[in-house]
C-alpha cells in the first residue's frame, strides 16, 4: 500500500484534483468506458403474471457529497483538506441508512426494471483507514434482506479516480505523513426483478459517449467519461430494449446536448425502447435543449404528464455546510426539489397512460439527517407493451 507523504503532495495533486473535479461534476455524475459483456439470458421465477404491464423505476443514488470546499482551495494543502471534508460528508450522508430507505421504496413498488445512476464505490486504503462504501453491494444486501431478487444485469463502469491522500483523523502520522488514501469509482446500473414472470433479458452492454467534458486544472485537462448501459429484454415474448444513462451537467450544455444526440443515434435508436436516466436537462427547457431533443416528434415519449401529475421536480436537495463538512449533506428538513431531470422515456410499442407515474423519496425517510434517500427523487411508472 502506498502512503502519501507531505513532500509528495505536489505529485498527489493530480489525483486530488481528479477526485474533487469529478465530484464537482457529479450532482449528475457519470460516464463510461465501453464494457461489452457476453450476453446471456435470465428467466424470471414463476408467479402470477401481469400481462404486458411493465413497471419501471429510475433513481440517482447520490455519491454523498458536493465539491464546494475544493472551489476555494488555492494550495495543495487546501485541496488535501477539501478531500478530507468531502469524504467526511460521504460518511455523514450514510449510504447504508439511505440504502435501507431505497430498498423500502423498491419493496413497496417491486419494479420490474430499475435504472440507477451514481452507483458509487468509495475504496479506502492505508493504515487504519475509515470504511469504504460499495453502493451496489450495500443496496443489493438491503434488497436481499427483504426477500427481493434483483440481478445487476448491466453496469457501465465510468470514472475510476485515485488513490488520493485522505487526511482524516487517524490517518495522519508524525512528519506529517498522510497514511490513508481514497479512490472513487462511478457506475450506472440496470437491475432486473428476477421474480417477474415472463420477463427475460440478454445481451448486456455499455458504451462511452464520444463527446466528453474536459475540466482545466493546475495539473492539466481532466476528462470525465459518461456513457450508458443497456439490455435486450422480452416481456411475454414482446421484445424491447432497456437503457440507462447519465448525461453531462447543465454547466456544460454543448457537451450534454451532443451526448443526447449520441444517445438518440445509438442505444436509444429505433424499435421499442424504454430509457431511464438522470438527463440533467430541465423539462421546462430552462437549462439545455437535451430534453427537447429527446422528446421531439418521432423520438421518445415522456411518461410524466405534467398537466395530469404536476411539476414532478426530482432535483435537487440543497443543504448548507456545517463545520468540518461539505455542502450536500442532506440535512435540509424542507425539500428543495425544483427541476425535473430524472426521466422515464419510451418509444415504439411501450406506452404509458400518462397518469401512472409518481415520485419516490420526495419526503424525508427519517427524523434526523440525512433526511433524504438521495439528493434526487426517483421516478416510478407503469407502461404497457402494446
Amino acid at each position: 500500500m502506498s502512503h502519501a507523504h507531505r513532500p509528495d503532495l505536489r505529485s498527489s495533486l493530480a489525483a486530488i484534483l481528479s477526485v474533487l473535479a469529478l465530484i464537482l461534476l457529479l450532482p449528475a455524475a457519470s460516464g463510461a468506458h465501453g464494457h461489452h459483456h457476453h450476453g446471456h439470458k435470465h428467466h424470471g421465477h414463476h408467479h402470477h403474471g401481469k400481462g404486458k404491464r411493465l413497471t419501471v423505476m429510475t433513481q440517482n443514488l447520490y455519491l454523498g457529497s458536493s465539491l464546494q470546499p475544493a472551489l476555494a482551495a488555492q494550495t495543495p494543502e487546501e485541496f488535501v483538506e477539501a478531500v478530507a471534508r468531502i469524504y467526511a460528508t460521504v460518511q455523514y450522508t450514510n449510504f447504508p441508512a439511505r440504502a435501507e430507505a431505497i430498498a423500502d421504496a423498491i419493496e413497496a413498488k417491486k419494479p420490474d426494471l430499475i435504472g440507477l445512476q451514481e452507483v458509487t464505490k468509495w475504496t479506502t486504503e492505508g493504515i487504519s483507514p475509515p470504511p469504504g462504501y460499495d453502493f451496489l453491494a450495500i443496496l443489493e444486501a438491503a434488497l436481499a434482506e427483504r426477500g427481493l431478487h434483483y440481478t445487476a444485469a448491466s453496469i457501465s463502469h465510468n470514472a475510476n479516480i485515485g488513490p488520493a491522500p485522505l487526511a482524516l483523523p487517524g490517518c495522519i502520522a508524525p512528519g506529517p505523513t498522510i497514511t490513508c488514501a481514497v479512490t472513487l469509482e462511478d457506475r450506472d446500473a440496470i437491475l432486473v426483478n428476477d421474480d417477474r414472470h415472463g420477463l427475460t433479458w440478454s445481451n448486456p452492454q455499455s458504451g462511452r459517449y464520444a463527446a466528453q467534458q474536459e475540466v482545466v486544472s493546475p495539473v492539466g485537462p481532466l476528462s470525465f467519461d459518461r456513457g450508458w448501459a443497456g439490455i435486450d429484454a422480452k416481456l411475454r415474448h414482446k421484445p424491447f430494449r432497456f437503457v440507462n444513462t447519465h448525461l453531462e451537467t447543465e454547466e456544460s450544455p454543448l457537451v450534454q446536448q451532443e451526448q443526447a444526440a449520441e444517445f438518440l443515434a445509438g442505444p436509444g435508436k429505433g424499435g421499442t425502447v424504454v430509457a431511464t436516466g438522470d438527463f440533467n436537462s430541465a423539462s421546462d427547457g430552462s437549462t439545455t435543449t437535451s430534453y427537447a431533443q429527446l422528446t421531439a416528434p418521432g423520438k421518445f415519449r415522456d411518461v410524466w404528464d405534467e398537466e395530469l401529475l404536476g411539476a414532478g421536480s426530482s432535483c435537487c436537495q440543497e443543504s448548507n455546510a456545517i463545520p468540518q463538512l461539505a455542502p450536500g449533506q442532506l440535512n435540509n428538513p424542507a425539500s428543495t426539489l425544483a427541476t425535473r431531470i430524472d426521466l422515464i422515456l419510451s418509444r415504439g410499442s411501450a406506452r404509458s397512460s400518462g397518469n401512472q407515474a409518481e415520485l419516490i423519496g420526495d419526503t424525508p425517510f427519517q427524523a434526523e439527517p440525512p433526511f433524504w434517500l438521495s439528493d434526487h427523487a426517483g421516478v416510478f411508472a407503469v407502461l404497457r407493451l402494446k
